[in-house]
């Protein structure tokens, strides 16, 4: 179902909509309120894990936060994702920010999981959008083939899976493996 009303929403009209019904989250996409998928176990397994990994290595470097909708711009237009996961260092948003808000920069990383219903295709389209808005990196993990597909605004798109360790410049010190998030999350070898 999408929200909408007679004309598209303002970025100031979806910011101000009363919360979904139950655990429904909306994201602003070209002047709509479309419903975001809702996540399964494996999902929040993987989120689960993923929020452990990040926030051992960025104590003091930033924040990470999961389903933190993120004010950008897509196609010249407001346009408010609400990442499965985001990490925004503390040169992008000050430690001391602390407003009951969107997140009002693009953030450092943002992490996509890949739910039933959701197409790879879908989410590269997404990371691209993501990219085009200042998104500094954007990881799509899909859960089927144990991957985790980093996209990069200056590089073509490179696949990390099992026993290959993932790095990057942009999180010095920060290393693991794909296996290693999906043995983390106790996600079994056939999903």
């Amino acid at each position: 179902m999408i929200l909408q009303a007679n004309n598209q929403l303002t970025l100031q009209e979806f910011l101000n909509l009363p919360p979904g019904e139950g655990d429904i989250t909306y994201e602003l996409v070209d002047g709509q309120a479309i419903p975001k998928m809702s996540p399964k176990f494996f999902h929040a397994k993987l989120t689960h894990a993923f929020l452990n990994l990040i926030e051992q290595w960025c104590e003091g470097r930033g924040i990470v936060c999961p389903e933190w909708a993120v004010a950008l711009t897509r196609r010249g237009k407001d346009w408010v994702p609400t990442p499965d996961i985001l990490y925004i260092s503390n040169e992008r948003l000050p430690a001391n920010w602390n407003e009951d808000e969107a997140c009002p920069v693009p953030p450092d990383l943002v992490i996509e999981i890949i739910s039933p219903g959701q197409t790879f295709g879908q989410m590269i389209a997404k990371a691209k959008d993501y990219l085009d808005a200042q998104v500094l990196r954007v990881w799509v993990v899909d859960s089927k083939a144990r991957s985790i597909t980093v996209f990069y605004p200056d590089a073509p798109p490179k696949t990390f899976m099992g026993d290959e360790l993932l790095t990057d410049s942009l999180f010095e010190g920060w290393e693991f493996t794909v296996e290693q998030l999906f043995q983390k999350a106790k996600i079994p070898l056939s999903t």
